[in-house]
């Protein structure tokens, strides 16, 4: 039999990824990354006797080294269009996503609440710097002691309150939102008062105030009874936490 559900023009054909070539992708990597280049950030891109294309990355501390050929792998899997601009577009998000340097992280760093790990049964602060439309986190190099991880920490405490949202009610409860980077919404609790007083302002009165807390999403403020159950009926991993514990929370 021919044609059917194999052929050409069939699901298993349109489900089909497109191999990314290296060809193509280290034509593309001649001439996009030195333009994402900076003062702080090297790139270079060479050619190894055994892995062949290799693209460097290099800010601070941090290095990042990787074949061309592993990234068209990468980009593959992930559907990545094999057109100039899709491998440009691709290869930008890919650079963005590098390693956060210390010293970018103490100055521009933002605590905001994340899962502690990949259960995510727990939230607790973390540093994070933006870049675009994305909020990377901070893991400390090895080579800080103790006092430089909490300065950096205590910074971007600081900075989190600046960082500002947009709240919306909607009858007993308080939507707080990020308009660019939804990450971001969470930093607001960094100076939670800044948020009740908004809250108040907007009208609604919260008893024994709680907050809902979905890492990477808006969040949710609501009395007690009401928190519990919009934690309750939510189809997705969140928190809720009394106004209280948000301070006690752990770094991660």
């Amino acid at each position: 039999m021919s044609g059917g559900l194999f052929a050409g023009s069939g699901l298993l054909q349109r489900l089909r990824s497109v191999p990314v070539a290296v060809a193509d992708l280290r034509r593309t990597a001649d001439e996009v990354p030195p333009a994402l280049a900076t003062g702080r950030l090297r790139i270079t891109l060479t050619d190894d006797r055994v892995d062949g294309p290799v693209v460097v990355l290099e800010e601070d501390e941090r290095r990042v080294r990787t074949p061309l050929r592993d990234l068209a792998e990468d980009m593959t899997d992930a559907r990545v269009g094999s057109t100039p601009e899709e491998l440009a577009a691709a290869l930008t998000a890919w650079v963005h996503d590098r390693p956060v340097p210390d010293a970018v992280a103490a100055e521009t760093g933002v605590a905001v609440l994340d899962w502690t790990d990949r259960t995510e049964t727990a939230v607790g602060w973390r540093v994070v710097v933006r870049r675009g439309d994305r909020a990377l986190p901070w893991t400390p190099s090895s080579g800080l002691d103790r006092r430089a991880v909490e300065r950096v920490r205590i910074g971007a405490g600081e900075r989190a309150g600046t960082v500002g949202g947009q709240l919306r009610v909607e009858g007993p409860v308080a939507l707080w939102s990020h308009p660019e980077v939804p990450t971001l919404a969470a930093a607001v609790l960094a100076a939670p008062q800044l948020l009740l007083d908004r809250i108040a302002e907007a009208g609604l009165d919260l008893h024994d105030p709680h907050v809902v807390v979905t890492p990477h999403s808006p969040l949710a403020c609501a009395g007690a009874p009401v928190a519990a159950r919009l934690a309750g009926e939510t189809g997705e991993a969140c928190q809720r936490l009394p106004w209280r514990q948000v301070a006690r929370l752990r770094w991660i």
